[in-house]
């Protein structure tokens, strides 16, 4: 599957399919969250936190593609990435694109 934020592929005639999307929602132990609010009084990088949302972004991209392939997809164009926080120390993050066919 071919995943780009560009609305167009060279080269490539593109029947659209529609939005397709993924999401999740998680969370560090709480535990991490206390080393990370160590971190914050001395400063630097989370790398907890750095690393939790690469995985959900991961997951995410992953669920898009398979609302993508359910659809007959070649390509997702246009993807964007959004990222909220649910409540303490859980964030979501949701991937959407649109579900294009080569013509």
């Amino acid at each position: 599957m071919l995943i780009t934020t560009t609305e167009n592929i060279t080269g490539k005639q593109l029947s659209q399919l529609g939005l397709v999307q993924g999401n999740v929602v998680q969370t560090k132990s709480i535990g991490k969250d206390f080393k990370a609010l160590g971190r914050t009084i001395v400063g630097g990088e989370i790398k907890d936190y750095t690393d939790l949302l690469r995985e959900a972004r991961g997951v995410a991209t992953e669920r898009m593609v398979e609302e993508a392939q359910g659809l007959g997809a070649d390509a997702i164009v246009g993807v964007r990435y959004a990222t909220s926080g649910i409540m303490e120390s859980a964030s979501e993050v949701m991937a959407y694109g649109t579900a294009v066919k080569f013509v």
